[in-house]
């Protein structure tokens, strides 16, 4: 486990790096789409070995007796809440994104358009609210 540990604390930092490379100003074209590149591999390196990690039940098998062989319920648990979060908020962004940029053309044509834009902005945000309490929902049964 503590292996484990230090892997991701590599790959967390040569991410910061690398967005910080990319940040400085003055780079050309081609070095930015490589540095993306490398960032965007190292974020998915990292979330295949911690998907790994996660369904090879290593981490409960450091627990205790019920551990299994293969695929552990505890890693499944988790993974799942962490994709029902996650895809919920990314989703959430992309509709409030542009629910709220539709919004703010409509109230600076019309003044009195601000609550039925703000009604549907959020519920554009409920859509992260519900994954939230999907992943809860998933917690609360392995726990």
């Amino acid at each position: 486990m503590g292996v484990t540990v230090v892997v991701a604390f590599v790959l967390i930092f040569a991410m910061i790096a690398l967005g910080l490379i990319v940040s400085k100003k003055g780079l050309r074209r081609k070095t930015v789409k490589k540095l993306f590149g490398a960032n965007v591999g190292i974020f998915f390196g990292m979330l295949l070995v911690t998907t790994i990690i996660l369904l090879s039940g290593i981490s409960a098998g450091a627990a205790g007796e019920g551990a299994a062989a293969g695929i552990s319920a505890y890693g499944l648990a988790y993974l799942s809440a962490a994709l029902s979060t996650g895809f919920s908020t990314i989703g959430a962004g992309i509709a409030v994104a542009m629910t709220g940029s539709a919004a703010l053309g409509a109230i600076s044509e019309d003044q009195s358009l601000l609550g039925k834009s703000l009604i549907i902005v959020g519920l554009a945000e409920g859509v992260a609210l519900y994954g939230m309490i999907i992943s809860i929902l998933i917690l609360g049964y392995v726990g």
